[in-house]
């Protein structure tokens, strides 16, 4: 060592003379670091305690129902439009023009009454002629009738001159032939009469089809022709009113080819109506005509039912909202259809099951089903799973705990489901589980997360 270095002197802590006091951190921050660390731990094994012990034993942490006593209806929807049973389209079988239109859209009108008349003026010149016409072939008949006569006295004469020998042959030819030809223009004029005749009866039933009646008895729902307006029958027969019976109403719904397999004729039916504060009109399916309409390549079938309609609530082309009853049960035990499981699944648990345990495939599809607030899984509807009658629902006791059971099912809805057995009514049931609580957020700060280290390494 040379002489001239100069070895620096410690200080009393130990530290070279010269070199920088190093920061001391007071005492107090140095214990709330502590206390702080400490408190996180604890929350977190709280946290712990709760989501993985707790929830398993907690009643809190399932959503439950209670089984009640109710009336159940497994239905097919539709949508329909009504329709009066029997109508009949008015029209006309001659052409002319509206003279008289005598009634109003929801006249009431009977049987035979009088509805329009057509001009009758061109009908009333033809028959007026057919009459003339016959009366003049009658009068002809009448002169042929008289030549007949005179043609057979004058044969007769000639056959008692011919016996002694008085007369001609060719003059006794001659009164035969006279009188057969008396005897065919007298034929030949009964058949002009005939022909003459018919003609009458067509053109007085064409003056008659200028009145136009009621053909039944009904409410005139429609005008289609005004008075005034000529008409042309030529072509085809114009309408000119519809006449219906609205004390009977058919509903045609429109059911969806997939649910028509559930509908069976003579089944119960009802249906509301906009604005019709909820009241139902009831009937029974009549008829599934096997020609379906196809709209937007949704193929649609027609189901057809009546109801009386005595005050005429119920108008034409009023839109329905029809309801098929496939099944229904009275004053019967209800359970959301949520809380069942499929009893048959393998695998499965038989006893008390803690929220969270193992599931079988059919377990987790039902949960996932729960879930989903009742919707189907996998597009399969979740009655088909109960099928043969037989569940599993997780029955809350009085201590809280949770316990499988296996209940026979009745009627099924898309919402509730009929327990014939297995359950009564008051005892809560499992319908599904409530999601964990979410973990809190990470504290910030320079107290317990360190800052993000620089590019060399250290800290800031």
């Amino acid at each position: 060592m040379s002489p001239d270095t100069e070895t620096p002197v410690a200080a009393k802590d130990g530290r070279p003379v010269g070199a920088p006091r190093r920061a001391r951190m007071p005492r107090t921050t140095r214990w709330a670091l502590v206390l702080a660390a400490c408190a996180l731990l604890a929350g977190g094994g709280y946290y712990a305690w709760q989501t993985g012990f707790g929830q398993d034993s907690s009643e809190e942490s399932v959503i439950t129902a209670v089984a009640q006593r109710g009336d159940l209806e497994d239905t097919v929807t539709a949508t329909g439009t009504l329709q009066p049973k029997d109508f009949v389209d008015v029209g006309t079988q001659v052409s002319g023009q509206l003279k008289k239109l005598l009634v109003e859209v929801g006249a009431v009108v009977k049987a035979g009454q009088l509805l329009a008349e057509i001009d009758p003026s061109v009908y009333q010149s033809k028959v007026d002629g057919d009459r003339a016409q016959l009366l003049n072939q009658q009068a002809q008949l009448a002169d042929r009738k008289a030549q007949l006569d005179l043609a057979r006295l004058q044969l007769t004469r000639q056959q008692n001159l011919d016996r002694e020998n008085a007369t001609t042959t060719e003059a006794l030819q001659g009164a035969a032939a006279t009188q057969q030809s008396a005897l065919a223009q007298a034929d030949s004029i009964r058949a002009q009469i005939k022909q003459t005749e018919s003609t009458l009866r067509g053109d007085e039933a064409n003056l008659g089809y200028t009145k136009i009646h009621a053909p039944i008895a009904g409410t005139v729902v429609s005008l289609a022709a005004k008075q005034g307006q000529t008409l042309n029958a030529n072509q085809q027969a114009p309408i000119v009113l519809r006449i219906a019976d609205l004390a009977t109403m058919t509903v045609q719904a429109q059911v969806s080819e997939a649910d028509v397999p559930k509908l069976r004729i003579g089944m119960d039916v009802y249906f509301t109506t906009l604005g019709g504060d909820t009241r139902r009109h009831y009937g029974k399916l009549r008829q599934i005509p096997p020609t379906p309409t196809v709209v937007n390549n949704v193929v649609l079938y027609d189901a057809l039912f009546d109801v009386e309609n005595p005050n005429q609530a119920l108008m034409t082309q009023m839109t329905a909202q029809v309801f098929f009853v496939a099944s229904s049960a009275k004053d019967a035990v209800l359970v959301p259809l949520a809380a069942l499981r499929p009893a048959a699944a393998e695998g499965r648990p038989r006893g008390p099951r803690a929220p969270g345990a193992a599931k079988g495939a059919s377990g987790a599809a039902t949960d996932a089903a729960r879930k989903g607030g009742g919707e189907r899984v996998s597009g399969i509807d979740p009655r088909s799973q109960y099928a043969y009658g037989r569940a599993l629902v997780s029955v809350v006791g009085a201590d809280g705990k949770v316990a499988d059971r296996e209940v026979k099912v009745g009627v099924m809805n898309r919402v509730s489901a009929q327990i014939l057995s297995g359950l009564e009514p008051g005892e809560k049931i499992v319908i599904g589980t409530r999601a964990p609580a979410a973990a809190a957020p990470k504290q910030t700060g320079s107290a317990l997360v360190p800052k993000s280290p620089t590019k060399g390494g250290g800290l800031k």
